[in-house]
This record gives structure tokens, sequence and C-alpha cells, in this order.
């Protein structure tokens, strides 16, 4: 670790003057943030902790969705949205390990946008909505590639608005170590047709597979995804598994979290 300055705002207003200093970064539940300091990969002169931001925590429903504040924690979003979107609770539930679950929140998830991380299959299946300390952004906009989002320097993401589908399932072929998805994905069925979004396998981050929401809107069944594939390129390939492993997984897991939704 090195030298650094920490505040801790009340407000999003404090915490937005706060981060407009030099060399500021937001610090949410440090689960990445962390690490990075001690490994020397970032090294801001000043953190601004968001812990202590009461306004950006905690989770309600109304009006078809859930709302849940960009400081809540995993393990909060497990157990608040257990009854009004079971998909999502699980997926939340199943992040990291219980000291993970107790620190990480949503926002900073979402923010920092790992390439294998959960909650942007979950956003991007949901056609959740972003809503920052300056706007609102859609999920379809927010992802724009590996560790990089429509944010803009000094935007905190103060909830995040997830659609409640009428059936949903994610299901997650983990890296046992980190628990983070080899290849995870996320099916939500809509009235207006079907929604599949894959972590963990491309290049480019999260990613939503269009041929299998073309195929699903028209019949909600294992069966109806028979023939399809996504093709090796652009995916990732490392020591726990290449490309074309990869490819084959988004298939089978698909088929399965529309077996288990529907």
């Amino acid at each position: 670790m090195y030298s650094f300055e920490i505040v801790r705002p009340k407000s999003v207003a404090d915490a937005v003057s706060a981060l407009g200093e030099e060399e500021a970064q937001a610090l949410g539940g440090g689960q990445t943030l962390i690490p990075s300091l001690k490994q020397r990969l970032a090294a801001p002169a000043v953190l601004v902790s968001l812990a202590s931001i009461d306004e950006i925590k905690g989770v309600s429903s109304s009006g078809g969705a859930v709302t849940i504040g960009g400081g809540t924690p995993h393990g909060t979003v497990a157990r608040d949205v257990a009854a009004s979107y079971p998909a999502l609770a699980a997926l939340a539930g199943n992040i990291g390990d219980p000291a993970v679950r107790s620190r990480g929140t949503v926002g900073g998830s979402l923010a920092n946008n790992d390439p294998a991380a959960c909650y942007p299959a979950a956003a991007l299946a949901s056609g959740a909505t972003i809503v920052t300390s300056n706007r609102e952004i859609a999920a379809d906009d927010f992802f724009e590639g590996l560790f990089t989002t429509a944010l803009e320097d000094g935007e905190i993401i103060t909830a995040v608005k997830f659609r409640i589908p009428e059936k949903a399932a994610y299901i997650k072929f983990e890296q046992p170590a980190s628990r983070f998805a080899l290849v995870g994905v996320f099916v939500a069925k809509f009235a207006d047709g079907v929604r599949v979004a894959v972590t963990g396998a491309s290049e480019d981050g999260v990613f939503r597979w269009t041929e299998a929401e073309a195929a699903l809107s028209g019949d909600f069944s294992a069966a109806a995804l028979d023939g399809l594939a996504v093709g090796a390129d652009g995916l990732m390939t490392d020591l726990h598994g290449s490309a074309a492993y990869r490819a084959h997984l988004i298939g089978v897991l698909t088929k399965r979290a529309v077996t288990q939704a529907g």
C-alpha cells in the first residue's frame, strides 16, 4: 500500500464534490479497488468512500421493477429481492463468499464492469436502468467494453432499476477459486420478448445473444435453441478454458437457464 487521503461524505452531492478533486477515486465496497491498491495497479491520491451515504442503500419494488441502491451490498440484495425477483436474489447470493457479499455493492460491480462479473449480465438481461448522480442510462448503452462503461469522471451510480420479468434464471459455470463466472448466462422472459445476456466469455465483456433471444421469443423452450451456437471468435482463452470451450458453455448454460426459468 501507499499513503493516500480518505474522505467519508454523507451525501451524494458531497461525494460528487469530493470526486472533483485531482486524483480522487470513489471507493464502494472495495472488493476490487483495495486489491488493486495493494498491487499498485491504482494509485489515487484521495479515496472517496461511499459507505456512509445512506441515500444510495436499500431495496424497493413498484411498477413492475425493483430498485436497488448503488451502495447496497450483495447480501442485502440476496435477502431483500428474494420475493420480488428470485433469479436476481439467487445471483447475488452466489457472488464470492460471505465476506465479499457483506462488503461488495451493486454499484461498484456495475461501475467496474469486470468481464466475468455477474451483475452486468443481470442488468443487461433485465433491461435495467442505471441511475447516476447526473442521469439515467439504459443498460444497453451502459456497458462499453472491458472494464469500460458510459460513466463519466466523478459520476456515481446511485441506484439500479431492474425490470421484473415473467420468468428468469441465471446459470453460472464457476471458476472455483474466485466464484467469478467462467461463463454465466442470464435469461429473462418479458411480455414483449426474451433477453439473454452472457458474461465471462467475451473479450469485450458482457453481451446479448440476439439469435437466442429471437428463437426464445417465439418458443420459450430449450428445444428452440437447437442448432444455434455462438462463434468462438472474440471469446476469451485463458488457463481456465479456450474460446471454443466457452462458446460451447454458452449454448449449454442458456438451455439450462431456460429450463430452470420455465
